[in-house]
């Protein structure tokens, strides 16, 4: 089981990004895995494609990320715990990247398919980039 993160699917689903080649090949190593994301991943995600894209490449990515990850359920408790992250790194590691280290604790998940660095050095992590 692997985290997916927006970046990677940025890089993934636009050729123009710098990442794209190297969010293939990550692609291609877990694709046979099961894959976690949340709904601020799926927002994130969805904003960004929208902008560079349009609303219509935003949707058929949303009923992309919708019919092949698992979506996780958050709640006030997992919220809560974002919280504490966020606080821990005083701010510097946005809420959902702290609501991405919660989940992956949640679910004990180790490895996160992303190309933002504030991952590494994060106890329990690898990031694959």
């Amino acid at each position: 089981m692997i985290l997916v993160d927006s970046s990677f699917f940025i890089g993934y689903f636009n050729k123009n990004d710098q990442w794209h080649k190297k969010a293939l090949k990550i692609g291609g190593k877990i694709e046979n895995q099961e894959k976690v994301i949340s709904n601020l991943i799926i927002s994130e995600t969805i904003t960004q494609i929208g902008n560079l894209f349009g609303g219509k490449a935003g949707k058929i990515t949303y009923e992309h990320l919708i019919d092949n990850y698992i979506v996780f359920k958050e709640n006030r408790d997992i919220y809560n715990k974002s919280m504490e992250i966020f606080l821990k790194y005083d701010g510097k590691l946005s809420l959902a990247d702290s609501l991405s280290i919660v989940i992956m604790k949640e679910l004990n998940i180790h490895e996160i398919a992303s190309f933002d660095a504030d991952f590494d050095n994060k106890k329990g992590i690898v990031r694959l980039y």
